[in-house]
């Protein structure tokens, strides 16, 4: 009787396990910005609209532009990350609204997921200008420029004797 109770025990804490360390490799979804609706959005016209009747319609921009508040902004992404890597995007939305000075439509661009960038760094290194020393080089490159001119403190307009 003890050996079925101790096969059950171990049976329940091998299920237990195996459902934690599962849920270490679930995807997690995320939504960022503007929550929007494809009927709303498509009913936004140039010409026929302005500022009042789009944020009525859609609400406030999710920013506005740096150049020129007659430039409206409406951003949305959707990503996925698994586990304890960087979140990619599935989805991206960017509803730009560009207003003349008197405040009407005069074009909507609506843009995806082609404008998103993926940047990966040139390895561990950071590429500079100028030339690569070694660690000797490094150590021993300032020997014999003490007394050599331009080298020493009290050179050049801070003050000094002339």
């Amino acid at each position: 009787m003890p050996k079925t109770r101790i096969a059950t025990a171990l049976k329940i804490t091998a299920l237990v396990g195996t459902a934690m360390l599962a849920q270490g490799c679930t995807q997690f979804r995320a939504h960022q910005g503007y929550i929007g609706d494809s009927v709303l959005i498509s009913s936004v016209q140039a010409g026929v609209d302005n500022k009042d009747s789009v944020q009525g319609t859609l609400g406030r921009p999710t920013f506005v532009g740096q150049f020129s508040p007659n430039d409206w902004y409406y951003f949305a992404r959707d990503t996925k990350q698994l586990a304890f890597r960087n979140p990619r995007p599935t989805a991206q939305t960017i509803l730009h609204i560009q207003f003349d000075n008197a405040g009407n439509v005069v074009a909507v661009n609506q843009r995806g997921l082609e404008n998103v960038v993926q940047l990966s760094p040139e390895g561990d290194k950071t590429p500079t200008l100028g030339r690569e020393t070694s660690f000797f080089e490094e150590l021993f490159g300032n020997i014999g420029a003490v007394g050599a001119p331009g080298a020493g403190a009290g050179q050049g307009s801070s003050g000094g004797r002339p």
